[in-house]
């Protein structure tokens, strides 16, 4: 038998031609359109942008990341290049390989329904003034969060630097963001999204996830209707509209949503061939996780639509990295998670807050911001039930460069105190490193979380809880300074899809941040008092949505007679916790426990020897024969 060598993959995957580069202007008027980009229209509104920004120091760093990205991607050709000429037989196996593995892990029984509330914050303020419904407005100073669809026809658009907007619709009126009374209509909304799934996803504080397949069983009703009748009742009970997509997973829902706003839905079919279809012409920006750079690097290689990532497949993991080729060929299965979960039982990776400001070089002024930002961070840290054994300081340089420095702890913490008394070693060695070092953000994030609420299974019989070898993933014996480190060395296991899309929102997210900023550089606009307001909107903004509430208690038509015949409210005290007014710890609701208990903690010698005699003794194990305790 005669063997002859495999012929190089290129010539067993389709030849796609990666696009001409194009004019280095063109690339930038493309970057600077910041969270803009995926709006309709935006040709016009990119030559405006670059114009009214060019000579500003937003621009000067906007034409250096540029030009880093450009140099970036030209890397990635040359590598390209390279592969195209050896043999990648193998990978395009594995590649083939990995396709049908997840061709086995396709549901198609389930309806994942996204929602989208349309211009949320704009349509809010119509409710109290319904003369703006008429004219051109936006919500939002220094970039606005939202515009209504008179200011879209403008090209004015969210994630837009406001004196663009002016420059674009000179009558656009602007007003200033009201947290609460979007805080307040957003809950209405929630309380109907609980009648057809209890267990919801909240995504933001305007869009959800749903899971209406139970519903539709029970009710024996087709999606398209019951989304129907859910748009209705959230139109008649809240006077706003939403849009909304509907398919087999999560990924399609959110891409479907935007197919028919405002006060629309779309619903893509639980089946593979239609699926496909759908995902073939899609471009790949459409797709959530995929940011502005990461769409450059893909159109460079050839790959614009989500089509065209399987004739490049045995490329994506040599060109991109093994996390981006999982991702990449989901998005090309139109494969995507199908559980929908209420947000807070999702595991919090972090906690963080940050601030932006005037330019800011004064060493007091920069530690006393340090230190109101810790004591931010430890209401964070509190809210969210919080410890930190990693703590990021991360600040943002006059000339838009952003630094960021980690520090391991030696404990988990949680205190203003501590937060400050650890994150200042590592601003005064960025002093050092950077003479008369000018900051206009800053920013405090604990990472490698420890939760600090009591779980069953950490606590003994005494309501304490167990101890370790360990305090907080160190070892008791190791007394150590906090470590400062360059880079995160936290190894988190994370789906491709939940890493990319929390990449596109810090990418969106900065984007905000310096388009706030090139406003504020704007003369012709702002004087040095506007630029207090739109910091002051800035921060806030950066805060709100983010916290995470519980879901709305299901209304079900048996509720009322269920409460007036006495059923269903032992399972509602079981719940109940009361706390004990010597430990502190919460007890289960009932009266002769709650007794029994408070009597025992009245016990303080009895304490202090369970304590002692529960405590491992260095050097021998415990022997649980000779710890016997009886109460009678």
């Amino acid at each position: 038998m005669t063997s002859t060598a495999a012929p190089p993959a290129a010539n067993l995957i389709e030849s796609v031609q990666p696009q001409a580069e194009t004019n280095e202007h063109d690339t930038l008027k493309y970057h600077l359109l910041g969270p803009s980009l995926t709006k309709a229209g935006q040709d016009s509104v990119s030559g405006v942008i670059y114009n009214a920004s060019k000579g500003s120091k937003f621009f000067n760093n906007e034409e250096i990341k540029d030009k880093n990205l450009t140099q970036k991607i030209e890397r990635i050709l040359t590598r390209k290049r390279h592969l195209e000429r050896i043999d990648l037989t193998s990978d395009l196996r594995r590649a083939d390989e990995y396709i049908a593995e997840l061709e086995l892990s396709r549901d198609l029984t389930q309806t994942v329904v996204h929602i989208d509330c349309d211009a949320f914050y704009a349509a809010v303020e119509e409710l109290d003034r319904p003369e703006l419904k008429h004219v051109p407005m936006a919500v939002g100073k220094g970039v606005l969060t939202t515009c209504n669809y008179h200011a879209r026809k403008f090209g004015c658009r969210s994630g837009m630097a406001g004196f663009v907007a002016m420059k674009l619709c000179p009558n656009l009126v602007c007003l200033p963001l009201n947290f609460e009374k979007y805080t307040a209509k957003a809950q209405e909304v929630r309380e109907i999204l609980a009648d057809y799934d209890p267990r919801f996803e909240s995504a933001s504080i305007d869009e959800a996830y749903l899971n209406i397949t139970q519903y539709c069983e029970e009710k024996q009703m087709d999606p398209d209707d019951v989304v129907t009748q859910l748009r209705n009742e959230v139109s008649e009970k809240t006077k706003i509209t939403i849009s909304a997509g509907i398919a087999a997973n999560a990924k399609i829902a959110k891409i479907a949503s935007n197919r028919n706003k405002p006060n629309g839905q779309f619903r893509v079919a639980n089946d593979r061939t239609t699926i496909l279809a759908f995902m073939r012409d899609l471009p790949t920006r459409k797709v959530n996780g995929v940011g502005r750079v990461f769409e450059r690097e893909l159109d460079a290689i050839g790959v614009k639509t989500c089509g065209d990532i399987y004739s490049h497949r045995a490329y994506l993991s040599k060109l991109f990295g093994e996390k981006a080729f999982r991702f990449l060929m989901q998005c090309y299965l139109g494969l995507g998670r199908t559980s929908i979960q209420p947000a807070e039982e999702y595991e919090r990776k972090s906690v963080g807050t940050e601030s932006t400001f005037r330019d800011m070089s004064s060493k007091t002024e920069l530690r006393a911001k340090l230190r109101w930002i810790a004591e931010e961070l430890e209401k964070d840290l509190e809210r969210t039930h919080n410890k930190g054994r990693t703590l990021v300081l991360k600040v943002k340089l006059h000339t838009y460069e952003v630094l960021t420095r980690q520090a391991v702890l030696p404990k988990a913490v949680r205190a203003a105190d501590d937060l400050y008394t650890y994150a200042l070693p590592m601003m005064t060695k960025l002093e050092r490193e950077i003479p008369g070092m000018k900051l206009r953000l800053m920013g405090l994030r604990c990472t490698h979380l420890v939760s600090t609420i009591q779980k069953g299974g950490d606590i003994d019989f005494f309501g304490m809880r167990r101890r370790t070898s360990s305090t907080d993933g160190v070892t008791c014996a190791t007394k150590r300074k906090a470590t400062t480190l360059e880079t995160d060395t936290g190894e988190w296991e994370v789906w491709p899809e939940e890493e990319f899309e929390q990449a596109a929102r810090r990418e969106l997210q900065d984007d905000m941040i310096e388009l706030e900023r090139l406003s504020q550089e704007d003369a012709h606009n702002y004087h040095h008092g506007h630029q207090h307001q739109d910091i002051d909107e800035s921060n806030r903004r950066r805060k709100h949505g983010r916290e995470i509430l519980p879901n709305p208690t299901r209304k079900t038509d048996n509720t009322p007679h269920d409460a007036e015949d006495g059923e269903g409210l032992e399972d509602e005290q079981e719940e109940q916790h009361w706390s004990c007014p010597i430990c502190a710890r919460p007890q289960a609701a009932n009266d002769r426990a709650f007794n029994d208990h408070i009597d025992f903690c009245l016990s303080r010698q009895t304490i202090k020897d369970a304590v002692r005699d529960t405590s491992p003794t260095p050097g021998r194990p415990p022997d649980g024969k000779k710890r016997r305790f009886f109460f009678g």
